[in-house]
């Protein structure tokens, strides 16, 4: 619960008219905005004795946001009150009611890089065991989904919109569309490609009464795959084996790429793999890949 006080009466319920009618700005929004004003006016008053949001300083907002993040609030959660703050010395300076905005020169706190999360070497044989799968077009096509993710390393969309044209099972190597239909080729390993064999006498036995696909993965009746299709068939079998929290077709596509690296593949043709512009996204990768050298590391040196 936060304190009240009187002299903020001018301030900021005039700013709050002004998002709620002119601004229009959503209930949620307008709400949130006038508690981070009257929690900053409260720290304020308790902290240095000022009672007037629109004279704090920069050095005493700075203590505001040190203060959030002593308290253990989250990177986001304070940054959306810097934006309040940010929006209310702004209108303050629109109305003239101060000279100078005192976030000016406060920045946003970082956001810390989340590693991409994958699965183990052990979790995924597990996965890609045939005898996990059931006999016939469903089992097969399940296994296929799972096991092309994780040995091509290609995204939800790109599988989705896999065509059996794009694949050449002569040179061992599949055409993908990628963002921006940026084509990229993708080899195949000789497993896959005995998989893919095995796929498509199924795929034809399936279908054979039937106009088939020219999609390479399709639902049970044929059609072509979409999203939800693909995450449901993901996670019934990551449920059963995967020790992540995350269980979605790009855990398998962030496997690909850590499991390359693990391995001492180059980060430049991880890079071209992965159809991405440039090295920056894929250098993430590499920060799995030094924790398990650290691991190794520790384990091996007789000084660690």
């Amino acid at each position: 619960m936060y304190l009240h006080f009187t002299n903020q009466d001018k301030m900021i319920p005039s700013f709050i008219s002004y998002l709620q009618f002119e601004k229009r700005s959503s209930p949620h929004t307008v709400e949130a905005y006038e508690r981070d004003l009257n929690q900053f006016a409260e720290f304020l008053e308790l902290s240095f004795e000022k009672s007037q949001p629109e004279k704090a300083e920069h050095a005493e907002i700075r203590a505001w946001i040190i203060d959030l993040v002593e308290q253990g609030m989250s990177t986001t959660s304070v940054n959306r009150k810097l934006a309040t703050l940010r929006s209310y010395y702004k209108f303050l300076m629109r109305s003239d009611l101060v000279k100078t905005d005192p976030t000016y020169k406060l920045k946003s706190l970082k956001n810390p890089k989340k590693l991409p999360e994958f699965l183990q070497e052990s979790s995924i044989q597990d996965v890609l065991n045939e005898d996990v799968y059931e006999v016939g077009f469903e089992g097969q096509r399940d296994r296929m989904i799972l096991e092309f993710l994780y040995l091509t390393g290609i995204r939800l969309s790109e599988l989705i919109g896999l065509k059996w044209a794009d694949l050449d099972l002569h040179q061992d190597q599949v055409k993908v569309f990628g963002k921006r239909k940026k084509e990229r080729i993708i080899p195949l390993s000789k497993g896959l490609l005995q998989n893919i064999i095995s796929y498509q006498k199924v795929y034809e036995e399936r279908f054979s009464n039937t106009p088939q696909s020219s999609y390479f993965i399709v639902s049970n009746t044929g059609k072509k795959s979409y999203p939800m299709m693909i995450y449901r068939i993901v996670r019934k079998y990551l449920d059963r084996f995967a020790q992540t929290s995350k269980r979605s077709p790009h855990v398998l596509r962030h496997t690909f790429a850590t499991h390359l690296l693990n391995k001492g593949a180059d980060l430049n043709a991880v890079k071209d793999l992965l159809g991405h512009a440039s090295l920056a996204a894929t250098q993430v990768y590499t920060h799995n890949s030094m924790e398990k050298l650290k691991a190794v590391f520790e384990q091996a040196h007789p000084k660690a």
